[in-house]
């Protein structure tokens, strides 16, 4: 009887295990469960990239509509830089949308980013919808999307 109701707490227990943090340039933080109804438009940019400097507006502006379109716009330091030199990048590249501390490729399961920009559609279901490469346009990625 014992092992049974270990067993049991043991079920209970795992079901009630906090979901992980992600945490952003800016150092908030929140859950993906936060976006559970909205695509997720998870951009992998360079300073260095001038097509990807092009499309930062594009970018910005399908972010500052995602209520309207369902998208939120996420980003990538394709260098893997760090706090503070991320934050000045941001800064210098007028970057308005969330970008990831640590790279969420392994969480989704796609390749590394190879051409630069790369933008990766993950459904509200949270699978890869489509990787989009080169740059895009506000309407390209929405496009995408359906």
């Amino acid at each position: 009887m014992k092992k049974v109701v270990w067993l049991v707490l043991l079920v209970l227990a795992a079901g009630c295990v906090p979901e992980e943090q992600i945490e952003f340039a800016d150092g908030t933080k929140t859950q993906l469960s936060h976006w559970d109804d909205r695509w997720l438009v998870i951009n992998y940019w360079a300073e260095w990239c001038a097509p990807c400097r092009h499309e930062i507006p594009e970018l910005n502006e399908l972010h500052a509509n995602r209520v309207a379109n369902g998208a939120v716009v996420l980003g990538v330091n394709y260098d893997g830089l760090v706090a503070p030199k991320l934050n000045e990048v941001i800064e210098r590249m007028d970057i308005e949308f969330p970008v990831f501390v640590t790279d969420p490729q392994q969480r989704y399961g796609y390749e590394r980013a190879t051409v630069l920009p790369m933008t990766v559609l993950i459904n509200p279901a949270r699978e890869v919808h489509r990787i989009l490469q080169g740059p895009q346009t506000g309407a390209s990625i929405l496009a995408a999307m359906n």
